[in-house]
C-alpha cells in the first residue's frame, strides 16, 4: 500500500498546486474558461511534468517497467488486435443495454457527418487516452506494487487507485461563490469528498473491475500493448454510443448503469468482471502458471 500511497500523493499534489495556479491565471484575465476546467487541465500539465522524476525515484523510469519492453512490431499489433477486441467487448455491453431498454435510439439522431467526426475524434482520444493511463497505472504503478508487493496487491491497488482518479475531478463552484482561493479550495475539497458519495458506487465498482482486468493482462503479457487497445476501444465505443443512443431513466433496469457515462455501471462490472476472471483461468492453463 506504501507505493500506492505515494501515487495517490502525488496526484493530490498536482490537484492542489493546479488549484494554486489557476486562480492567478483566472483573476489576471489569462484565461477565460470555466474554473474546473482550468484547475483540471493544469492538473494533468502538472502530473505530465512530474511523472519523470517520480519514476526516477520509484525506480520504474525503464522500459520494461512501463511497459514497453517488448519490440514495437510486437507492441503495434497488440495495441490493433487488443483495439479490436475492446469494440466488441464494449459493444456486446452496449448492445445489451439497447435490448433492456436502459439506453435507446436517439429520436432525433445526428448526421452521418457528425457521427463519423465523433468516431475520428474518439479513435485519436481513445489512443491518446490509452496511452497516457495505461502508462501510469498499468505500467509504472503496477510495477512499482509488483516489485514491492507482489502479484495480489499489484492488480488490488491499481486498479483501486485507477478508479478513485475518475473521481478526483474539479467540480463546477456553486451560482455565487467567486473563484479565489477559497473557491480553488472549495474545488480540491469537491475532488475528495466525490470519492465518498454512494451515487458513484456503481460506476466505480465498474472502473474498478476494469483496472482488475487491465492489470491481469498486464501480467500475463509482460506489457501494456494489449492494455492500451483495449482502453482505446472501450473509449471509441462509449463515446459514439453517447452520440447516438439516449440514457432511459425510466427503464426497470436502469439501476443496471451509473451517471459516470451512462454506460458503465453494475452490468459491466459484472461484464468485466467475468471477462477478467476467465482469461485468468484460461491464460494460466495455457501458461502452465498457477492461477
Amino acid at each position: 500500500m506504501r507505493v500506492t500511497a505515494i501515487f495517490f500523493a502525488y496526484l493530490l499534489a498536482c490537484l492542489i498546486l493546479a488549484a494554486m495556479a489557476s486562480v492567478p491565471l483566472m483573476t489576471g484575465g489569462w484565461v477565460d474558461l470555466e474554473p474546473h476546467r482550468v484547475m483540471s487541465r493544469l492538473a494533468q500539465a502538472f502530473i505530465l511534468l512530474g511523472i519523470w522524476p517520480l519514476l526516477l525515484a520509484l525506480r520504474v523510469a525503464d522500459r520494461d517497467s512501463v511497459g514497453y519492453a517488448p519490440p514495437w512490431g510486437l507492441m503495434r499489433r497488440s495495441i490493433g488486435w487488443g483495439w479490436v477486441l475492446g469494440v466488441m467487448v464494449l459493444s456486446i455491453l452496449l448492445a445489451a443495454l439497447l435490448m433492456l431498454d436502459i439506453r435507446v435510439p436517439d429520436p432525433t439522431p445526428p448526421s452521418w457527418s457528425s457521427v463519423l467526426s465523433k468516431v475520428l475524434q474518439a479513435l485519436v482520444g481513445g489512443l491518446l487516452i490509452g496511452l497516457m493511463e495505461e502508462t501510469f497505472f498499468r505500467g509504472a504503478l503496477y510495477s512499482a506494487i509488483r516489485r514491492a508487493e507482489g502479484l495480489r496487491s499489484a492488480v488490488i491497488w491499481s486498479a483501486l487507485l485507477y478508479a478513485a482518479v475518475h473521481f478526483m475531478k474539479p467540480g463546477a463552484l456553486p451560482e455565487g461563490m467567486p473563484f479565489d482561493a477559497a473557491g480553488a479550495f472549495w474545488m480540491v475539497l469537491y475532488a475528495l469528498g466525490d470519492l465518498f458519495q454512494w451515487r458513484n458506487l456503481d460506476s466505480f465498482a465498474a472502473l474498478f473491475m476494469v483496472g482488475v482486468f487491465l492489470a491481469l493482462i498486464r501480467e500475463r503479457t509482460g506489457h501494456i500493448g494489449w492494455c492500451i487497445g483495449l482502453h482505446a476501444g472501450w473509449v471509441l465505443v462509449i463515446q459514439v454510443g453517447r452520440k447516438v443512443t439516449d440514457g432511459n431513466e425510466g427503464a426497470p433496469l436502469a439501476f443496471l448503469v451509473g451517471d459516470y457515462d451512462g454506460t458503465i455501471g453494475w452490468l459491466a462490472a459484472a461484464w468485466i468482471g467475468l471477462l477478467a476472471l476467465a482469461y485468468w483461468l484460461v491464460s494460466g492453463r495455457r501458461s502452465g502458471s498457477p492461477s
